[in-house]
């Protein structure tokens, strides 16, 4: 059990501390990620940037998912094959779909990062970072969007998971370091005593005052 985000980053960076050498990016995905991934960029000395993930919606009904995508050089989605084939979701609404969420996408990265660029990814040790994952799917799109980038090494890092999701997961990352590997899973909220929702404001504030309090290079 975890105080909040921030109590849960501050646990994980310790477990992350070899890779403060090692020229370390933290990718974290908003907005809850992003509390996590600033204790982890503080204690690492490193940069930090967000890696922004949508899910795309079924037709009709938008909470429901049929995948997930990912902005970067090369945009990469996901998608959930049993939903789609019982929807009979078309390819042309998953083009269209695509496309709507990568603008709200960029539209976020703008938000966020005030104007500025993305943090060099290439050749560094890139930590992609959330407050927990469930079933996989939107880490699983964001480690495929980090690794396209060409990082030297992936590393993805989670305070809790269920282990079977690890387990689909290994292929993604170079290595992945979790804290908690419960066999009785919920939902990630479940592990946090303060799981309040992450505002926008929050992100934009952490990612300024990371740009501001860090020694390491973009």
């Amino acid at each position: 059990m975890f105080k909040d985000r921030r109590d849960a980053g501050r646990q994980l960076a310790a477990r992350l501390l070899r890779y403060k050498d090692m020229d370390p990016i933290v990718l974290a995905l908003p907005r809850g990620g992003v509390p996590v991934g600033f204790e982890i960029a503080t204690a690492l000395v490193a940069p930090l940037d967000v890696l922004i993930v949508r899910k795309l919606g079924a037709p009709g009904e938008p909470e429901l998912g049929i995948g997930a995508v990912a902005d970067g050089p090369h945009p990469q989605y996901v998608l959930n094959d049993n939903v789609v084939r019982e929807l009979s979701v078309s390819e042309e609404y998953v083009t269209r779909e695509m496309e709507a969420q990568l603008r709200e996408i960029r539209r976020r990265q703008h938000a966020y990062r005030g104007g500025r660029s993305p943090a060099r990814i290439t050749g560094r040790t890139a930590i992609v970072v959330d407050d927990g994952i469930a079933t996989g799917g939107s880490i699983r799109v964001a480690l495929r969007s980090a690794r396209l980038q060409s990082p030297k090494r992936l590393v993805l890092a989670a305070p809790v998971a269920p282990p079977e999701t690890l387990a689909t997961l290994t292929a993604e990352a170079d290595d992945i370091v979790c804290l908690s590997k419960p066999l009785s899973f919920t939902a990630v909220g479940e592990f946090y005593l303060d799981f309040r929702q992450t505002t926008d404001e929050e992100v934009s504030e952490l990612l300024e005052r990371a740009r501001q309090g860090r020694a390491g290079g973009e």
